[in-house]
């Protein structure tokens, strides 16, 4: 075991949302700036899915007058599922355009913490301009993280495979399956979490990406754990923080289209979602940034 000291998983997390909100009006112009770009280019998700939700929804509603509660839920894991699937509507143009824009604001982000970091006080065109470098580097780290989530996709496919058949569907054969599926995922989690490390320190000035892999797998080894639940926590809190807000959203918009029919041909809910997806990277950058620099503080002899 090597040392590593980070504060608890709560005091971390406000510690991350304290440091965004220190410079939260670059960070605000930062989102939407890619929301509307992400809008442009076609969104995360389409008005004609949006509108089978809010459908469903607004059935929903009227059902919970009556004690619908779970008819609701399953319409808020509906909803979840179809802003999940949204760029699969996409075209394969726009589905690139989508992941481009999205790694910029990661690597927007980034650079801007170093920046801050580093006593400095850069505007966003700063980021805008000279984040890019990297764009390469982080491309092929990226191509290695979805290298090693293959598993996972292998493990969907035999679970695909098997239920058609009726093998999975109940009994022994659903219980085997799923404690392999959990230890696969398990397995895979832990082996890309020096990756996820290694999409920040690839952004480092003539930094290279086997260097970067290799330095975040010194970096967190004999840690690897206690970073894994760190990252897992990060994603579970993005996860919450979509279905806090996208529902109420869901409903408000719902109503007021009961109240004003003309609130249906405004893409309320498409921009919504381009806006959280550029805050859901820009969150996640800023945490895996803050959690990498506490371990590069750290005091502990390197592996």
């Amino acid at each position: 075991m090597r040392s590593l000291e980070l504060p608890g998983y709560y005091r971390f997390t406000l510690n991350v949302a304290a440091e965004i909100k220190r410079r939260w009006r670059t960070f605000a112009l930062l989102a939407v700036l890619y929301a509307l770009l992400i809008v442009i280019i076609g969104g995360v998700t389409s008005q004609d899915s949006y509108t089978q939700v809010s459908d469903l929804l607004q059935q929903s509603s009227s059902a919970l007058s009556s004690g619908g509660w779970d008819k609701l839920g399953q319409a808020s894991l509906l909803l979840v599922a179809t802003f999940a699937r949204g760029p699969s509507d996409l075209t394969t143009d726009q589905q690139v355009y989508l992941f481009v824009t999205l790694l910029f604001v990661w690597l927007s982000t980034v650079w801007l913490l170093r920046e801050f970091k580093l006593g400095r006080k850069p505007r966003l065109r700063d980021g805008l301009y000279n984040s890019g470098s990297p764009f390469i580097s982080t491309l092929l780290v990226l191509a290695t993280l979805v290298c090693q989530l293959l598993p996972i996709g292998i493990v969907a496919l035999v679970y695909s495979a098997l239920s058609s058949v009726g093998i999975v569907g109940e009994g022994f054969g659903s219980m085997i399956f799923w404690v392999i599926a959990v230890v696969v995922i398990a397995l895979v989690m832990y082996w890309v979490t020096s990756t996820i490390i290694a999409l920040v320190v690839v952004t480092l000035p003539g930094m290279y990406p086997i260097r970067a892999i290799r330095a975040a797998g010194d970096l967190v080894v004999s840690r690897r754990l206690r970073i894994m639940y760190r990252i897992l926590w990060a994603m579970g809190a993005t996860v919450v923080a979509w279905a806090i807000v996208m529902i109420p959203l869901i409903l408000l918009t719902t109503w007021l289209t009961s109240v004003w029919s003309g609130m249906a041909s405004i893409p309320v809910m498409p921009f919504a979602a381009a806006l959280m997806s550029a805050l859901t990277v820009l969150w996640l950058a800023s945490y895996v940034y803050l959690l990498y620099r506490k371990v590069v503080d750290d005091d502990a002899e390197p592996a």
